[in-house]
């Protein structure tokens, strides 16, 4: 792939190469940021070209570079969660591999995805081999949060941190390497909330959409204010009860976009442009008060589900305080 087809975090590129160019590598990183950001990609890139043969930081063709691209680098490893984290026995098994000498190249790099998922025990044990790292080694944490990791992990070592990427980048990419509409372009790039990875694989879903359909109708439902009807909708969100915040988005999206237009009456900063018509309806239909404690109501129901409250009760007094409020 190579670093120049990353796109939206140059300066980071830029750090990376200039720490391998003046051989001032760190013995850990941590990556954190956001998932689908590019974390992950730039780590694999970074790993090769710390290894490159022709020392042009991943000239794509030397036998180490060929290596990396096709998941077969035996210096160059990647830790993935067993189920949901990752486990003791699994950095156990990485402290046992980092203490043996490369075997082809100068580095011997370890990419562990989903490090902020780590058990206690594995973090201490992780935390054994940055007090007294091998120099030839290079540890690569990929995180969304830095904080679930222990401090003496994050003092030992540089953290760089990830930012969203621009929509308008966003919508670049996808618009050169994806054939899509003016209309599914604005919905992508939106919903994508700076993550180029959560972009396209909304793109890709098409549970995405289906998802975001009911949603729509759900609400539309609860401005015409039929309570019955409403309720029956209560099965939708159990059996999506994995993507609710992805709903709940939905939800907090629609009311954002009904007070821009009832603001500017304008289209360009509406995420759901390409239901017009509905939200043209509803703008007509309630007040700029009711819209704003909609929000709210939204906002109170994911804190509620986040602290474990009941979730099929959340979800009925959400719909029905919803439908009181307009």
């Amino acid at each position: 792939m190579g670093f120049e087809k990353i796109i939206g975090h140059d300066k980071i590129i830029s750090f990376l190469k200039t720490a391998i160019k003046n051989d001032k590598l760190a013995h850990a990183y941590i990556l954190e940021g956001q998932e689908g950001v590019g974390k992950k990609l730039i780590a694999i890139e970074f790993a090769k070209a710390v290894n490159c043969k022709n020392g042009t930081l991943g000239c794509e063709t030397c036998s180490s570079c060929v290596k990396v691209n096709n998941d077969n680098h035996p210096d160059i490893y990647i830790i993935k969660p067993d189920g949901n984290s990752i486990k003791n026995k699994q950095i156990e098994e990485f402290q046992n591999n980092i203490l043996l000498k490369p075997y082809e190249s100068s580095k011997k790099i370890f990419i562990i995805e989903s490090a902020d998922t780590m058990t206690v025990s594995a973090q201490n044990r992780l935390l054994k081999i940055l007090e007294e790292p091998p120099s030839y080694g290079i540890i690569i944490l990929i995180a969304q949060n830095s904080h679930s990791l222990l401090p003496t992990i994050r003092s030992r070592s540089q953290t760089i941190k990830f930012n969203k990427i621009s929509k308008k980048l966003i919508e670049e990419y996808l618009i050169e390497n994806y054939n899509i509409k003016d209309i599914d372009l604005a919905i992508f790039s939106g919903f994508s909330d700076g993550s180029l990875g959560k972009a396209i694989n909304l793109y890709e879903s098409e549970e995405f959409k289906n998802r975001r359909e009911t949603t729509i109708d759900i609400i539309d439902e609860i401005i015409k204010g039929d309570k019955l009807k409403l309720l029956d909708y209560v099965d939708f969100f159990e059996k999506n009860k994995e993507y609710i915040s992805e709903i709940l988005d939905f939800f907090t999206i629609w009311f954002r976009d009904l007070l821009l237009l009832a603001e500017t009456e304008e289209n360009r900063y509406l995420f759901n442009v390409d239901k017009i018509d509905i939200l043209k309806n509803h703008v007509n239909t309630i007040s700029y008060k009711s819209i704003s404690k909609s929000i709210g109501i939204v906002g109170k129901t994911r804190k509620n589900i986040d602290a474990n409250v009941n979730f099929g009760l959340s979800i009925e007094t959400m719909l029905l305080n919803l439908q009181e409020a307009v």
